[in-house]
């Protein structure tokens, strides 16, 4: 949580209760505190207990005053100290004042520089131990010698318990940093033991592979992963428990995802004692790969077939010419027309190859936009209805998936009305031609065209996507499966061909869900976690939005007052202070995404779910760009 001046002040008043005098300094040699019973002990005036003081200034009235005893030099003993809290180490030492009091100091280095001492006046110990000294005539000379070492070693000890316990602190902290850092990537990590269970996870799982259980620490690899994923990584872990490290993909086949996974030996001195695991979601990274793959082959197709399109578009030119001229010819004999006819006809056929040809491996780029899978399909039918006629029915499953989803309308739409032609002509007239699309897994949307025709021959099944490769005879020109695997590949999906009484041709596009674009503007984000807020912050401004921060309801309500260009509210639930979000939200008039981790039954969690726009802890920047969006919608 975030210090405020009404915290310092807290923290102040509490260090002025305690007994032993306390200084803090911060790594600039600069006053952060002195407390009360410090400014007591050694009589310091009121200037030289406020914040920013320098420690020069701190050591120089000491030693004028006599605290250090007789100093020959003073400005020689002055940079001596200052060069000492430069190299600052924690220490423990007993000195006697010049009034006589003994004193013990304790110092302690903090983790960001500067360092804390505690001043502890022991004259009244010291003068029970010389009591103890002089009234003994049982313990001998060497028993309270080593009593007073004793005595010694104690408050060295606790002053060492105390540096220990802040150690222990700051190790803590260190790790539950280290923590919510691992839960904030978006990626899963893990370590499995020898006996391949796992020892640690951050919770991704399930966001890597859906349908997966985040709660695997205890579970072994195989009961976490289920037998045809562990089928797939087993032999990955072995290898590592050998101490060979490897970096794979495969496909998680309950979810249809892409996955990578990194393995790497945990071990010391040459001995394995476990594995590190990380996997990574890269379904929409190979589906780019894909479409750049297929992008760049066009690219080299269209640069072996435009030299040679060329010549023969130049050939055929001149037979087209010099038919025509021989067609307008007199006397010719009685079936000259006949054959002039099918030479032109030939030429002319040549010439739309060429064309379908260009169009293949010409420059064509992916242009997804919105578009609504119901209207789409509806605007299909309308357009082939008449190419099939009345000896064919076209039928879409009305299982369609809804919503909006990025697809290049133009390249798909071409694809299927060159399928349902496809279909048509493999079909006897009577035959029923069926589309059906549906959505796998939130990953892929499959678009199937299946017809009630005789199906593909084993050589159309194994050849049917090459180009040039026609089952129809002269009328075919072998490009229309190509050209449609082309396409599919161009948006990063794939086609499959099959036969289950007739034809059917499944073409497997990313399902990209299309979220209306938010207009970029200045959110004021309400988190008291510096850490969380900090990565928050960047995902805001990554995408395009003004940041303003705060800590509590308070501070939320200062900033709404005096600022009302804020056009949206980010929030935590539980806050500094007594007020929670959902105070927060009752009193705003900008649209409000409160976000937790509170568990399910927490009432709160509750409560912030049934307002709408809501956010589960940890989320990535596609969640939260969603969620303002469905605030900002809710709003309007």
């Amino acid at each position: 949580m975030n210090r405020t001046p009404s915290h310092d002040a807290m923290i102040e008043a509490g260090l002025n209760l305690i007994q032993q005098a306390m200084s803090i300094f911060d790594s600039d040699l600069r006053l952060v505190l002195i407390n009360r019973p410090m400014q007591q002990m050694f009589n310091l005036p009121n200037a030289l207990v406020k914040p920013g003081v320098s420690f020069r200034d701190v050591i120089r009235y000491l030693a004028q005053r006599g605290e250090y005893g007789e100093v020959d030099d003073l400005e020689d003993f002055i940079a001596v100290r200052v060069e000492l809290a430069r190299a600052f180490e924690a220490h423990y030492m007993e000195r006697t004042r010049a009034n006589g009091r003994v004193i013990s100091v304790e110092g302690a280095p903090l983790p960001d520089g500067g360092w804390v001492t505690v001043y502890t006046d022991i004259t009244e110990t010291k003068r029970q131990e010389a009591l103890l000294r002089a009234r003994s005539e049982v313990l001998s000379e060497q028993v309270l010698s080593r009593s007073e070492e004793l005595a010694s070693s104690n408050r060295a000890l606790a002053s060492s318990n105390a540096a220990l316990e802040e150690t222990k602190h700051q190790l803590t902290h260190m790790e539950a940093r280290t923590r919510l850092t691992a839960q904030m990537m978006p990626a899963h990590i893990a370590h499995i033991d020898l006996a391949q269970r796992y020892t640690f996870s951050n919770r991704r799982l399930r966001d890597v592979m859906p349908g997966s259980t985040d709660e695997i620490v205890g579970l072994t690899a195989a009961q976490a992963l289920g037998a045809p994923t562990y089928a797939v990584i087993g032999p990955y872990i072995e290898r590592a428990f050998d101490g060979v490290p490897s970096v794979f993909e495969f496909t998680h086949a309950p979810s249809s995802r892409r996955v990578r996974v990194a393995l790497t030996p945990d071990s010391t001195n040459g001995e394995v004692r476990g594995v590190y695991v990380l996997s990574m979601d890269v379904t929409e990274e190979t589906q780019t790969r894909v479409a750049l793959q297929q992008t760049r082959r066009r690219e080299m197709a269209a640069q072996l077939t435009s030299g040679l399109a060329h010549d023969f578009s130049n050939l055929l030119t001149i037979i087209l010419g010099m038919q025509g001229k021989l067609q307008r010819m007199d006397d010719l004999p009685s079936d000259a027309h006949h054959l002039i006819n099918a030479t032109l006809a030939a030429a002319r056929r040549g010439g739309s190859l060429l064309h379908r040809i260009a169009d293949m491996t010409g420059p064509r780029q992916f242009s997804p936009v919105p578009v609504r899978l119901p209207e789409f399909l509806s605007e299909l039918e309308i357009m082939a209805s008449p190419t099939l006629g009345s000896d064919y029915h076209l039928h879409i499953d009305g299982d369609v998936p809804n919503g909006v989803f990025n697809i290049d309308a133009g390249m798909l739409q071409d694809s299927l009305l060159n399928l349902i032609l496809n279909a048509r002509d493999a079909t006897p007239p009577g035959g029923q031609i069926t589309l059906s699309a549906r959505a796998v897994q939130d990953t892929w949307l499959e678009i199937e065209i299946a017809d009630t025709g005789p199906g593909f021959s084993p050589q159309a099944l194994s050849k049917a996507l090459h180009p040039f490769f026609t089952t129809k005879g002269g009328e075919g020109s072998g490009l229309g499966l190509a050209m449609v695997y082309d396409m599919t590949k161009l948006a990063g999906g794939d086609v499959r061909l099959f036969n289950a009484g007739g034809a059917h041709v499944v073409l497997r596009l990313p399902l990209r869900a299309s979220v209306a674009g938010l207009p970029a503007g200045l959110v004021l984000l309400v988190e008291d976690s510096e850490d969380l807020r900090m990565s928050i912050r960047d995902m805001l401004v990554e995408q395009g939005h003004q940041v303003l921060e705060a800590t509590s309801v308070h501070e939320a309500e200062a900033l709404l007052g005096s600022l009302p260009d804020i056009a949206y509210v980010l929030s935590d639930i539980r806050l500094g202070g007594a007020r929670t979000g959902l105070d927060l939200a009752k009193i705003v008039d900008q649209p409000i995404t409160l976000m937790t981790s509170l568990p399910t039954c927490d009432p709160l969690h509750q409560a912030a779910a049934a307002r709408g726009a809501f956010l589960q802890k940890p989320f990535t920047p596609e969640a939260l760009r969603l969620a303002l969006t469905l605030a900002a919608e809710g709003a309007a």
